[in-house]
């Protein structure tokens, strides 16, 4: 068989996993997939956590032990998602080191609540860092104008940052200047920069989704030519403003630092119409990651086909989103609306997750707090 993974990866696509849970931990599929998969990353984020802490079971023993110890569900939740993300980095280890650190790196997100608030961002990731006390973690940051400073003052101290949420090239360049700035500290405080690395998480299918959503309300011939079309253009476009700003005097004077990786995000497909592996296959160029769930991952391997997909079509990609402005759509809209909801949907989950812990919490508390009849007799 055709080792379609194998091919993606000489390519210089970084694969990643877009999940994390403990039963995947126990059960040794992380490491299956690492071993099998050529899967060389894993990305968490508050809606993957609170989805695996919905199965209690799997983190019984240490919620019963949290709940002896009456912690807050802030400090639990915190002891386990890191739990489960220092695990992930010991997994990935064999690839870290492989790829001299650049790979082999686990996600962990800060509270989504402080995405607003630079100076608790700056703080959140300094924490998480010494917390997990892995060399192969990420710090996630948002891309929001609160995150951008947080970047730059995270990446001074040492710390390798993943910004997520990234939707607009406008933001795209900020976020790029502020990894600059970083490193330029990072030198300057003298820490090793041979280790220091960080990628941006460019969101793809969630862009498709808003697009095709307005293209529908228009309604034109012309506007449902371009259904389908926007997420993959905005992502190529992504990838040459990439290789315009790492080809600059500011980023040569940087020798021995690693560039920032342009990470491919959301790439399951949300429309079924869509070929499942589109925002695999028409996003393929060297030093890039892709975070894909599973099931893409998969699916890849079954029919994936490597090809140069994005720099050959940059004129492709500047005349659709051109059209996309011409049939009538606000993209400075839609990259507000996509940053906003995806600050909301992530907080949403970590809500989710917080009030899932406090109901494991005093569920445990309730039965510590049960008299021991065998003891009473």
């Amino acid at each position: 068989m055709t080792d379609r993974l194998a091919q993606l990866s000489a390519a210089g696509v970084a694969v990643w996993l877009d999940d994390l849970s403990r039963l995947r931990l126990e059960s040794g599929t992380l490491d299956a997939l690492r071993r099998e998969n050529h899967v060389v990353g894993v990305t968490t984020n508050p809606t993957i956590f609170a989805k695996a802490l919905s199965s209690a079971d799997d983190y019984a023993w240490q919620i019963k032990d949290l709940a002896a110890r009456g912690v807050t569900v802030d400090e639990a939740t915190r002891m386990l998602t890191t739990y489960d993300v220092r695990w992930a980095c010991d997994v990935m280890k064999p690839a870290y080191d492989a790829s001299n650190g650049a790979d082999g790196r686990v996600s962990i997100e800060v509270d989504p609540r402080l995405a607003h608030d630079t100076e608790k961002t700056i703080a959140e990731a300094k924490a998480l860092w010494w917390l997990v006390d892995r060399p192969n973690l990420f710090i996630k940051i948002p891309a929001t104008r609160a995150g951008i400073p947080a970047i730059t003052a995270v990446l001074a101290e040492g710390i390798s940052v993943n910004v997520t949420l990234i939707f607009s090239l406008e933001r795209y360049g900020e976020v790029i200047d502020a990894f600059h700035a970083g490193i330029e500290q990072a030198k300057t405080n003298g820490k090793d920069l041979s280790d220091l690395q960080s990628v941006a998480s460019f969101f793809v299918s969630r862009f498709d989704t808003e697009i095709d959503k307005r293209l529908g309300k228009i309604g034109t011939p012309e506007a449902q030519a371009l259904f389908g079309k926007g997420a993959i253009a905005n992502a190529r476009l992504a990838y040459k403003l990439y290789e315009e700003k790492f080809a600059t005097d500011r980023w040569k004077a940087l020798a021995g630092a690693n560039p920032q990786r342009p990470l491919w995000a959301s790439t399951s497909t949300k429309n079924p119409e869509y070929r499942d592996v589109i925002y695999v296959e028409e996003l393929i160029a060297p030093g890039t990651v892709n975070t894909m769930p599973e099931p893409v991952i998969h699916a890849f391997a079954d029919h994936g086909e490597t090809k140069d997909s994005i720099r050959p079509f940059y004129g492709q990609a500047e005349r659709e989103m051109r059209q996309l402005a011409e049939v009538g759509i606000d993209l400075a809209d839609v990259f507000d609306t996509l940053e906003r909801e995806g600050v909301e949907k992530f907080e949403a989950s970590w809500n989710e997750l917080l009030d899932g812990v406090q109901k494991s919490l005093d569920a445990g508390r309730k039965g510590a707090d049960k008299p021991n009849k065998a003891a009473a007799k």
